[in-house]
């Protein structure tokens, strides 16, 4: 089944079970993926809206829950806080499980050795070979800094 069926079937049993928290969230994602469609087939690259697409715009959407899920934190704001928290953990139960930092740390590592990259000036490479083989799995905000430790900045 693709990934815009599986929202809307759970956007359906949200509905049926009156969740309003999973209702306004796969209402976001839906018309998030609607206006892809739109930008997808107008313009000179028409395209249909397939899953990775709507995975990219679903680690987006991630990525803002968890810079909101910060700054309500360090305001103490927790009612927004608990709103962000749950449309975050909604969010990343579409998406593929994102390795841990023993096993990112792991794979930087392995990826670093395959290319003989020595330094910082070789951190471009191993990013862009990293994004190639595990795009789905790491989170690059945190791989960064990994990489900068191993290069030995």
């Amino acid at each position: 089944m693709a990934l815009k069926e599986t929202i809307e079937t759970d956007y359906k049993n949200a509905l049926k079970a009156k969740d309003k928290t999973k209702i306004s969230t796969y209402r976001l994602i839906l018309s998030s993926i609607k206006d892809l469609d739109i930008v997808n087939r107008s313009g000179p690259n028409k395209k249909d809206t397939d899953d990775e697409d709507i995975k990219k715009l679903l680690k987006k959407m991630v990525k803002q829950r968890a810079e909101s899920i910060d700054i309500y934190k360090k305001n103490n704001r927790s009612d927004l806080l608990e709103i962000e928290q749950n449309e975050y953990e909604i969010l990343t139960a579409f998406l593929p499980k994102q390795l841990g930092e023993e096993e990112t740390k792991k794979i930087c590592a392995e990826v670093i050795s395959k290319l003989g990259a020595s330094s910082v000036k070789d951190m471009g490479k191993v990013m862009g070979e990293l994004k190639k083989l595990h795009a789905d799995e790491i989170d690059f905000a945190k791989a960064g800094p990994l990489i900068k430790e191993l290069l030995g900045s």
